[in-house]
């Protein structure tokens, strides 16, 4: 608020303008991104990303990236960790129109970041690989030393983030143990906030 010859005029912008804006950069934004090869389902707003690279017969058809058992399995675990419903956004780690070419790791990192998230779950061999060459210099283990690669099971962290590989979540769905195995690894990425 100013005075301006003895008038208060409030300059400013209001809360619910403010979020408009936000809302409306985020979706220019992200059809920038839908146009240039990248695809994404859910919540972009969110604290947690799935990258799958190893698309199934049929997300590889057009279907809803995580659209299909795995993404049932991943939000039911996601749940019992304590995260919110809404609190779900999967990165296709290829291009769509080529399934077999992963995304330029250029391209690959500008969505990780326009998404921003606490942690980075990579469910398959093909997202860890993305990760990798996106992110080369950034891996780092829990106590510090440098990281050549993403072992499954181990979580790093890359510019803060928690991130953990996994080897091939949706083949481990078809064997008890495999789905044992990556309940133990996703575990230890409980919300870092207070449960919703």
């Amino acid at each position: 608020m100013i005075a301006i010859d003895g008038e208060e005029i409030t300059l400013g912008v209001s809360e619910n303008k403010r979020r408009n804006a936000l809302v409306a950069a985020a979706e220019a934004e992200f059809h920038d991104l839908e146009r240039r090869g990248v695809q994404v389902a859910g919540n972009v707003f969110t604290t947690i990303l799935l990258v799958k690279g190893e698309l199934n017969e049929q997300e590889r058809a057009g279907s809803r990236l995580l659209g299909g058992p795995d993404g049932t399995a991943l939000r039911s675990a996601l749940l019992r960790l304590g995260y919110a419903p809404e609190n779900f956004c999967a990165l296709s780690a290829v291009d769509p129109a080529h399934p077999s070419a992963t995304l330029d790791h250029r391209l690959f990192r500008e969505a990780v970041e326009a998404i921003d998230p606490e942690d980075i779950i990579l469910l398959d061999e093909v997202a860890a690989e993305a990760m990798l060459e996106a992110y080369p210099d950034s891996l780092e283990r829990n106590n510090g030393s440098r990281h050549e690669g993403l072992e499954p099971g181990l979580v790093v962290r890359v510019l803060g983030r928690r991130v953990i590989a996994l080897d091939g979540f949706e083949r481990a769905l078809a064997t008890p143990r495999a789905k044992q195995r990556m309940w133990a690894y996703l575990k230890q990425l409980s919300p870092l906030g207070a449960p919703y």
